[in-house]
């Protein structure tokens, strides 16, 4: 759980060929019945009877994971941490909702490189709290806002780890004082080299052995490593979110689904299917359990767990599939689920007692179709299994209408906690914004007109399954380089060239770009592992290596990232970029 209490919206400019809409408080398209709202919605869509006030307009840090403890302290992880703190504490003291004490605190040593600082939770008196590498904790003073105790270091993840692509460390408790640590899979699909087109998997995959799955550790004990704990579950490649079910009393997960069907094996599935798939895959996860990773990925489309191309997978087999453990809902692929929560109060009307709320972060690597997900979704559950499908509880944190480039969100939701009064908390990474919910209404006819209109937000382009040619943002780029570009280079970089913030470094007012070409070619061709920094900032991600492009296409695109974006450097020809690709073979 979230709690101890069980143990303005602005416009942005778009310089493009794509216009984006700006929402209004109820997006005039759809006809939602939110354009005169009973309650103030935060800037949000939320189902009527409901009320969202902004707890707190922006963190200096932003915001990843929040709890709140059973006084009302709200307490957020930062993204980023300072010399005073990566954590940052929020007091109502009048009771409007808003808080009018921040303060940060929280200084430890472990951070990791990735921006993953995951995880808050107050837990029996205390705070626990994640980076990359490490969990902490502080006794919590029920008299103080920010913990005076010493930080306890609980686990420490000793691994040497490198350009590890899934650190992030959320985590749970279940009632007898277990604590529950993932240690993500440190690749995509367990390549060799990484990410490199129609290389086959390792078989076995040898990083099964330490990683990719869930270990249980005493909640108690400090010092641990990952030695100390006991494998709870594998197969599972990268998780951002779990929350224990305290009603069937077992641990929920939504694993991040692989990437990269298209680019590392076009022969096999189209733009569409790259975007579509694989699953987000919701999972209930018990001891011994495995979920298939890296030789299977669920297919929601298909309904069905289906061996993974490096594994000899065409999209359809199944294969050694069948032996592994399958999902309880499949999401579309790329959403991000990064928050979960299991709505324990009396607050919401009684359909939300004991439901999941998932927050998906929202795409990064969807193009060229428009960016998915950036809502927060509701599944109702009953005897431990959903009852049926998914609905949308929150959106309109992106504020525009079709997301191109991740950066065109305003904010993107992380963040769910339940406060002592029922009332559901939402934070998001952009600003470190923070919302607080509450229902306002007649729990006792709570029901089909509200979640009628909350229906209509599925036809959103950043939730509708898109349409394979009227939704693909290709068709309309006449430049050979552009398109290119934005089929293989812009699915992380993002097509206005600004990358991801935490994750792909931006293309444009960089020496990367627009200095030494043979240094650009022989990225692109070779690809690119371990940490660089550009324009001040740090990124430790993986680059795929490229060299199945043509020495023509690759001239293209780098001459295009060369003379766009602000940037105004010389072309790069086809004649230099097979004199590199020869010297370098």
């Amino acid at each position: 759980m979230k709690t101890n209490h069980k143990p303005q919206k602005k416009d942005r400019a778009f310089s493009g060929i794509f216009p984006l809409i700006i929402l209004s408080n109820c997006f005039f398209l759809m006809g939602c019945s939110q354009a005169t709202p009973s309650y103030s919605t935060g800037g949000l869509f939320i189902p009527e009877d409901f009320e969202a006030v902004v707890v707190v307009d922006s963190l200096q840090g932003k915001a990843r994971e929040i709890t709140v403890n059973e006084n009302g302290d709200v307490y957020v992880k930062l993204r980023y941490s300072f010399e005073d703190g990566g954590i940052a504490a929020l007091r109502d003291t009048d009771g409007d909702g808003r808080a009018d004490i921040v303060k940060r605190f929280g200084v430890y040593e472990h951070k990791g490189n990735w921006g993953f600082q995951t995880a808050v939770e107050v837990y029996n008196g205390y705070l626990y709290f994640s980076t990359e590498l490490a969990v902490y904790r502080y006794r919590l003073n029920p008299e103080k806002l920010v913990p005076d105790s010493e930080l306890e270091l609980i686990v420490l993840d000793d691994h040497e780890h490198g350009d590890h692509e899934h650190n992030g460390k959320p985590i749970a408790f279940d009632k007898e004082g277990n604590l529950y640590v993932p240690f993500g899979a440190p690749s995509n699909a367990c390549q060799e080299p990484k990410r490199t087109p129609g290389q086959p998997g390792l078989d076995p995959c040898p990083q099964l052995e330490h990683h990719a799955g869930v270990w249980r550790f005493d909640a108690n004990k400090t010092g641990q490593t990952q030695k100390d704990g006991t494998r709870f579950a594998s197969g599972i490649r990268s998780m951002i979110c779990m929350d224990w079910n305290d009603q069937d009393d077992n641990l929920y997960l939504v694993m991040h689904g692989r990437d990269d069907l298209l680019r590392l094996f076009p022969n096999l599935y189209t733009a569409w299917e790259s975007a579509m798939l694989p699953s987000e895959e919701f999972l209930k996860v018990t001891e011994g359990t495995d979920f298939g990773w890296p030789y299977c990925y669920y297919d929601q489309l298909q309904e069905k767990k289906v061996l993974a191309p490096e594994y000899g997978g065409d999209g359809d087999s199944i294969g050694r599939c069948s032996d592994y453990d399958l999902p309880i809902m499949g999401f579309p692929g790329h959403w991000a689920p990064n928050g979960l929560l299991f709505y324990t109060g009396d607050q919401f009307p009684a359909r939300y007692k004991n439901g999941a709320f998932v927050a998906f972060h929202g795409s990064t690597i969807r193009a060229p179709y428009p960016q998915s997900g950036y809502f927060v979704a509701f599944i109702p559950f009953k005897d431990g299994a959903p009852t049926g499908e998914w609905e949308v509880f929150a959106d309109g944190f992106a504020q525009v209408d079709t997301i191109v480039n991740v950066s065109d969100a305003v904010y993107r939701p992380m963040g769910l906690a339940m406060g002592p009064d029922g009332s559901l908390y939402l934070s998001e990474t952009e600003k470190g914004k923070v919302w607080k919910v509450t229902f306002r209404g007649d729990k006792d006819t709570f029901g089909e007109k509200q979640l009628a209109a909350m229906e209509k937000r599925k036809q959103q382009p950043n939730i509708k399954t898109p349409d394979e040619q009227q939704d693909n943002l290709l068709k309309i780029l006449a430049n050979t380089g552009e398109a290119l570009y934005f089929q293989y280079c812009g699915i992380c970089h993002q097509r206005n060239g600004k990358g991801a913030s935490g994750r792909y470094p931006p293309l444009r007012d960089t020496d990367w770009v627009t200095g030494d070409k043979e240094r650009l070619i022989k990225v692109v061709l070779n690809g690119l592992e371990g940490g660089i920094e550009v324009n001040g900032k740090p990124y430790n991600s993986v680059m795929p290596q490229h060299s199945f492009l043509p020495d023509d296409e690759v001239a293209s695109i780098l001459t295009y990232i060369r003379q766009n974006f602000g940037n105004e450097a010389s072309a790069v020809s086809e004649e230099e970029v097979k004199q590199v690709r020869t010297s370098t073979q």
